[in-house]
């Protein structure tokens, strides 16, 4: 990584020297960010998860939602738009979609702001939530339910009974839906663990009288196209171990962090006792891997 990368942003990197203040340089570093990630993953082997349960599941999914009234999409709040899908928009159509920026306490008051206005701007609902603690989920079933009030409206004008809102729950391996329905429903009811591919059935459960809520495995693309979300997948541990190289991704997690001007070398040495003089990722993690040794 280093030797390569030193001759590719060698200009960027010295053009950072105009910047006086330190906000300027992390605006430069997040501009250039995705740029850096497609350099770093051309050499890499394709990070790539597509076990054979989210195949079925993709197709039993897209059945049953034709019988939701609304859909809950959660995402990861460190990154939400690398954690939907990208068939989803048009699987949903008009439906109405209430999205869950899900780890809330892994981002920002800044970031969490910048996403709500961001996804407000095209007339979509976003709740933060950490489903490990609970928060943000009682707001969720009471918006899932209002988001839908039309539906038995429309029943009673047609003479028919009221029936409970049916509230999907879709999203990306291991972003953390079945902790949000055993928040919700305050016991344990759907299968959750700190790791992609848990749950592997589609499941119904009844939260009170009025809401109905449909658990999914997580579902990803065949292919994942862009590589660049694929990393990022791979770094919040969003997509299963068997799909990338534990110490190629840890030597780029290690290279963001280096030329993030809030972390840089110094910290790293500080954290790690390991004097590097070098913006090499991959230098760092075989040192840190002997070292441990």
């Amino acid at each position: 990584f280093g030797d390569t990368l030193l001759g590719l942003y060698e200009k960027e990197r010295l053009g950072l020297s105009r910047y006086a203040d330190e906000e300027s340089r992390e605006d430069v570093f997040w501009e250039t960010l995705d740029a850096d990630l497609q350099y770093w993953t051309r050499s890499l082997r394709p990070v790539q998860w597509y076990p054979g349960h989210i195949a079925k599941t993709e197709k039993e999914l897209k059945g049953q939602l034709k019988l939701m009234d609304v859909v809950i999409e959660v995402r990861d709040a460190r990154i939400p738009l690398a954690t939907t899908h990208p068939k989803m928009d048009s699987w949903l159509g008009n439906r109405r979609r209430i999205i869950v920026m899900n780890r809330e306490d892994m981002v920002s008051a800044d970031d969490r702001n910048a996403w709500a206005t961001y996804f407000s701007s095209q007339g979509i609902k976003v709740i933060y939530s950490n489903g490990q603690l609970g928060m943000g989920t009682m707001k969720l079933g009471r918006m899932a339910k209002s988001a839908a009030s039309t539906v038995n409206t429309r029943r009673r004008e047609k003479g028919l009974l009221p029936r409970p809102v049916r509230a999907g729950i879709v999203g990306y391996p291991n972003v953390g839906k079945s902790s949000l329905i055993n928040r919700l429903l305050k016991r344990r009811m759907c299968p959750a663990a700190p790791r992609p591919g848990v749950t592997r059935e589609l499941k119904w459960v009844r939260f009170g009288k009025d809401l109905e809520l449909l658990d999914s495995p997580g579902i990803l693309p065949m292919r994942i196209s862009d590589q660049t979300a694929a990393l990022k997948l791979a770094i919040c541990d969003d997509i299963g171990e068997r799909s990338y190289d534990f110490a190629d991704v840890a030597a780029i997690l290690v290279q963001i962090l280096l030329r993030h001007p809030a972390v840089g070398s110094e910290a790293f040495r500080k954290r790690y006792k390991i004097d590097v003089d070098s913006d090499c990722g991959k230098l760092y993690v075989s040192i840190n891997c002997s070292y441990l040794k």
